[in-house]
């Protein structure tokens, strides 16, 4: 009789494993701000909690504090919001910078920089072809948040960060102080290249009646124009919150133009990088 309820229990226990496994619940866990993530908690310590979005395996570290309840696909509930430094935090300051789970799937797009046969040109043609990269890309990205211009540039002089003073920030300080995890950073180079010119020519004459007498005169004139070509290069970057370049390409334009557009090369490779979609 032993033996059967010990088959017995044993038939019940695989039974509600395989259930747990089939249901595939995931961990929920509630942010203070009142956020709600669903997914895998792969660890938890004093300070962080280790989170992974359902479905994907990219890792995002939250700081505990931030945390006012975690529950587990078993059921179990941790309750945070009784700790004294949840607490501590509420009466801080609020902080402007993001936590790598608030990164997700939000680009920024930096301002261009414009170089003219390899010097440091106009920041308005920096700041125009940013204002297109993100026009463009604003129509070619489902599934992600792709911030406004003017508030990546805000975000950007109020943390101190000058076209000067970019080179002293890794594309973590950046994705930290955007609250993005990708950045996308461009050059349009622009170099003089051959002159086209072109002359317009009238000639002269005269008509005369049978009695010789002049009937008709025209006078000719020519006129001449020349015309400045511009080779024109985009070169396209793009980083993740982790110092990771996943994208580098660049283009040149097929034509010289007159007006040195770089629109063509942009979307050429816009088209092409990881973020775009049709």
């Amino acid at each position: 009789m032993k033996i059967y309820f010990l088959i017995f229990c044993v038939f019940l226990s695989t039974g509600a494993f395989a259930q747990g496994i089939q249901t595939g619940k995931e961990d929920m866990l509630q942010k203070t701000s009142g956020e709600i993530l669903k997914g895998k908690i792969l660890r938890v310590t004093d300070n962080d909690i280790t989170f992974v979005y359902a479905g994907e395996t990219a890792e995002y570290v939250i700081k505990k504090i931030d945390v006012s309840k975690i529950v587990h696909s078993s059921g179990r509930v941790e309750d945070f919001a009784g700790n004294s430094t949840v607490q501590v935090r509420q009466k801080e300051p609020v902080s402007m910078v993001a936590s790598p789970s608030e990164h997700h799937n939000r680009i920024a797009i930096l301002p261009f920089t414009f170089l003219m046969d390899n010097q440091q040109g106009a920041e308005e043609i920096g700041i125009k072809a940013q204002q297109d990269a993100y026009a463009f890309l604003s129509q070619h990205s489902t599934g992600y948040n792709i911030i406004d211009p003017r508030t990546t540039n805000a975000a950007l002089i109020q943390a101190g960060v000058t076209r000067e003073k970019m080179i002293g920030f890794s594309m973590k300080n950046l994705g930290d102080i955007l609250g993005t995890e990708y950045i996308i950073e461009g050059t349009i180079s622009q170099a003089k290249g051959y002159m086209t010119s072109s002359t317009i020519g009238r000639n002269s004459a005269t008509i005369k009646d049978d009695g010789g007498k002049i009937k008709e005169t025209g006078i000719s004139s020519s006129t001449s124009g020349s015309a400045q070509q511009y080779d024109v290069t985009v070169t396209l970057q793009i980083y993740m919150d982790n110092n990771v370049s996943i994208y580098n390409n660049s283009h040149k334009a097929f034509w010289p133009t007159t007006d040195g557009s770089y629109i063509a090369p942009l979307e050429y490779i816009l088209k092409r990088c990881p973020l775009y979609t049709k």
